[in-house]
């Protein structure tokens, strides 16, 4: 579309200008050939006073030398009572020619070797009438009308490209909001839910790009819509299931008993983890861009407000530090919420009471890095804790939370890396990228040995306590 609109534009403004152009040039030309006559008018008018006065030769010769045109002047004079003929100067033109404007006794022009001649009759005392032949080369007929023609072809020139570089700027204002619903189509296809198009271009595409949107958002909903009922349908599974594990319970000894139990519980195990992946392993429903996204600094304080109560009755100290000033990632809030909630969650579950956890945020030029440390045991085999499904190793471990931080993480460009805190325990690090880039790769190796993660708090007096401290 882009490239038709050019052809078309340079086709209409070729078409103008050699419209306009051509019979410019030709009337400059006619121009300059009316010029180069007039002035060889004047020369004959130069000398008609001397001829009316007198035809002496030499004193003609005079006259014609002071006009200063000897060379393309010249003067017949027939003859007449007695007198011979005078011819001065160089004869161009052709003697019955000469003869026809002395007979019909009015100007001609006519065509000779090298250019043309103006042929001006002239009354003499004698009654006689004489003729003043004027030389115009071909060169004065035709001064100046290549240096027009090129000025002409410059100006034409100019307007096409003119053209071009407006059309093209029209044919982007038109082109570009059509690539970008086809690129938002291709990534709806592909299942990144959060492909949006921006709502801008001419009244058609923009039509189109709301049309698109309201889809995307109908599609979202749909799935959204899918996956409550999926939990809402496996959670019914639990009356039932409660009521398999009573009557289990009853069953009393035995191994069909035993075996009875067992599956029971595994059936109860796959329920909640249908219903986990169904309400927490939720798309990426938030479109890039300016404007989206949310406070990384808000969300954390209000998480941390949620769990301070809980570390409050099992005796946790908590540290938050970062989150003075707002501090804006491409990350829809809610997934936030719910990595951050899957990581304290984790705190909570697997270290045991009393043991102290923070929360840092780093704002930084190209990343923000949120940091989760706890003094807790660690984790023994980071790799197969960021696996999905299959934890850390402890009772009641999916990895499903490690995998949403993961997920949401990987979605800006950034990653997750699960390294040793500075209180010996776990620290989780999340690299959130701000301009949707690859992953910058920084301290990727395991800190089991200890020591802070780049970019971490430098020292465990950040955190209030201190090496000789004894661990809550």
């Amino acid at each position: 579309m882009r490239w038709a609109l050019v052809k078309v534009c340079v086709a209409v403004t070729t078409m103008v200008v050699v419209a306009f152009a051509v019979p410019l040039g030709l009337v400059i030309r006619e121009m300059a050939r009316d010029r180069a006559f007039s002035n060889a008018e004047r020369e004959a008018a130069a000398v008609a006073p001397a001829l009316s006065i007198t035809t002496d030769r030499d004193q003609l010769e005079r006259v014609v030398a002071s006009a200063g045109s000897d060379a393309g002047l010249s003067v017949h004079i027939p003859a007449s009572g007695g007198t011979s003929a005078v011819d001065l100067g160089r004869q161009r033109a052709a003697d019955a020619d000469i003869e026809a404007v002395r007979r019909l006794g009015r100007a001609s022009t006519t065509e000779v070797s090298g250019g043309s001649t103006l042929l001006q009759p002239v009354a003499i005392g004698s009654g006689e009438i004489a003729v003043v032949e004027v030389y115009v080369p071909e060169a004065e007929v035709t001064n100046g009308i290549g240096l027009a023609w090129a000025v002409l072809a410059g100006v034409g020139a100019i307007l096409v490209v003119g053209s071009v570089a407006v059309a093209d700027r029209l044919g982007v204002r038109m082109v570009l909001p059509a690539r970008r619903l086809v690129e938002g189509a291709q990534e709806l296809g592909e299942g990144k839910l959060g492909a949006r198009v921006p709502e801008e271009g001419p009244a058609e595409l923009r039509l189109a790009a709301v049309a698109f949107n309201s889809m995307a958002d109908q599609v979202v909903q749909l799935l959204a819509n899918e996956r409550e009922l999926a939990a809402d349908l496996s959670h019914r599974l639990r009356t039932p299931l409660t009521v398999l594990r009573l009557n289990a319970a009853s069953l009393g000894d035995g191994p069909a008993a035993e075996q009875t139990r067992a599956a029971v519980a595994q059936l109860e195990q796959e329920v909640d983890t249908i219903i986990r992946t169904a309400r927490e392993a939720k798309p990426r429903t938030t479109a890039p861009g300016p404007g989206a996204g949310c406070d990384a600094a808000e969300v954390v304080r209000e998480r941390m407000a949620f769990w301070s109560a809980l570390a409050e009755d099992e005796g946790r100290k908590v540290r938050v530090a970062g989150v003075e000033r707002p501090v804006r990632i491409p990350v829809a809030r809610a997934d936030l919420a719910a990595a951050l909630d899957a990581l304290l969650g984790n705190v909570f579950r697997h270290t045991p009471e009393g043991t102290a956890f923070a929360v840092d945020v780093h704002n930084g030029d190209d990343a923000v890095i949120v940091l989760v440390s706890d003094a807790g045991p660690g984790i023994a085999d980071p790799e197969a804790a960021m696996a999905r499904g299959r934890g850390s190793g402890s009772a009641g471990s999916t990895g499903l939370g490690l995998d949403i931080v993961r997920r949401l993480a990987e979605s800006t460009g950034g990653d997750v890396r699960i390294g040793s805190s500075v209180l010996g325990g776990t620290e989780i690090r999340i690299w959130i990228q701000l301009d949707g880039g690859a992953p910058v790769r920084r301290g990727h190796r395991d800190r089991r040995a200890g020591g802070p993660w780049p970019g971490s708090l430098s020292g465990a007096a950040r955190w209030g306590f201190s090496r000789s401290s004894p661990r809550p």
